[in-house]
């Protein structure tokens, strides 16, 4: 027996299922997938999001190796694939980083089966024959770049046209990052956890502790904050963990005290519960120093109603807009990135508070799940002839009337201002 058109089965692909952007957007394409009538198969190495995946209602297929860059290893997993899309009946196989795009690649054409591809990351062509191992992430039959940004890159640089590129902002869950959905209780025990002093604004960076996040960055101004603004009170809270047999992280400490900063700067390791890391911070800083393909961190800051500092390059110049939604400052300017800091921390809290609304505003405007989880649907309805998208739309707005049936509170969802 065939798939029926109205329930196809959308196979994505992946090296694993730990914690990132990556990972978090499979699972909320394997519900949207579900919410709209398919069925949804995640392949990859495995990882402790597997069980979250399988609760929703999707299934998960081990590949061993999966996300391995030897040759003969993703050869031979092409071949398992296309097993796997023979005996699953799938319709559609999206991928998301390369290697596994390459298995997907051509298992995809051994199969004839349709193949989608998402720019995530920054992908620098550094050295020889890079350009042509990113490659394949411009191969789809549809593109999906996460911002603007990434979008005119795969236009420039990789030739994709008008026709495959699709643009779809990653969005923030504007129910869970929610000013309103986050307990004074949570946020009071997220603070005594990281020994924070009382009644002092927080100053926060959240980021894997890598060099081009700009940890350095903030702490030279922190520094320099510090010297030319001794009677303003802060704390800085640097959330996130450090890479495998990275130095990086005891780098910063020792930074921290060169400078003395060590009673003001705290470092927390990965934090589970960022809702309420952001509604503790007075001001959320992302100084990365290479753009960012999108940065999902600011726009969850800005839908938790914080005003935000970031660095305007990458898709930063798309989600903030400066003195409106948030600042910008140069990359690396320490000078912009001390005054950016002493202008919120002296700023009147009616003014932070518009800043907030604004920004949180513009988040359901343009970056929401919803949002994305639509216009992805759209992609898989052009290439298939299916209805995924409507469906989808049609189950929201039903979640939205019982919702309003019992005055709980969300956004209205509005296809309309999905990005194309």
């Amino acid at each position: 027996m065939t798939n029926l058109p109205s329930s196809p089965v959308i196979l994505q692909i992946l090296p694993a299922l730990n914690q990132g952007g990556v990972e978090r957007g499979t699972l909320e394409m394997a519900d949207a997938i579900l919410q709209a009538g398919g069925k949804a198969v995640v392949v990859s190495a495995g990882g402790r999001l597997v069980p979250s995946l399988e609760r929703l209602g999707a299934t998960h297929i081990m590949l061993p190796g999966c996300g391995r860059k030897n040759p003969l290893v993703i050869l031979q997993n092409a071949r398992k694939l296309a097993q796997i899309i023979k005996d699953h009946r799938v319709s559609l196989v999206h991928a998301r980083s390369r290697a596994p795009a390459w298995v997907a690649k051509w298992a995809c054409r051994r199969t004839r089966t349709p193949f989608v591809t998402t720019w995530h990351g920054v992908h620098a062509n550094n050295f020889p024959g890079k350009k042509a191992y990113n490659a394949v992430l411009a191969a789809g039959d549809r593109v999906i770049a996460i911002s603007r940004h990434i979008g005119k890159r795969l236009s420039e640089e990789y030739h994709v046209g008008a026709d495959r590129l699709r643009v779809i902002p990653r969005g923030a869950d504007i129910l869970q990052f929610s000013p309103d959905a986050v307990s004074g209780q949570r946020v009071h025990k997220l603070s005594e956890s990281w020994g924070l002093p009382p009644d002092t604004p927080v100053i926060l960076l959240p980021g894997r502790l890598t060099e081009w996040k700009g940890q350095r960055f903030l702490l030279d101004a922190l520094a320099r904050l510090k010297t030319q603004a001794p009677m303003l009170r802060w704390c800085c809270v640097f959330v996130g963990s450090c890479p495998p047999k990275s130095q990086y992280g005891q780098e910063l400490m020792a930074q921290a005290q060169k400078q003395s900063l060590t009673e003001q700067v705290y470092f927390a390791g990965h934090c589970q519960d960022m809702p309420a890391a952001l509604a503790l911070s007075t001001v959320v800083v992302i100084p990365s120093l290479k753009p960012e393909p999108f940065g999902r961190v600011v726009v969850e800051a800005q839908a938790m109603c914080r005003p935000v500092i970031v660095t305007s390059h990458g898709a930063a110049l798309e989600t903030v807009q400066h003195g409106m939604t948030g600042l910008s400052v140069p990359p690396a300017d320490t000078e912009a990135l001390t005054e950016a800091l002493a202008a919120v921390l002296q700023a009147p809290p009616e003014g932070l508070q518009a800043m907030g609304h604004a920004a949180r505003d513009a988040v359901l405007q343009n970056y929401t799940t919803q949002a994305m989880q639509y216009a992805t649907l759209t992609v898989y309805d052009d290439l298939l002839g299916t209805t995924l998208a409507p469906h989808f739309a049609d189950v929201l707005a039903a979640n939205q009337w019982a919702a309003d049936d019992h005055k709980n509170t969300q956004a209205p969802f509005h296809p309309q201002a999905v990005a194309g």
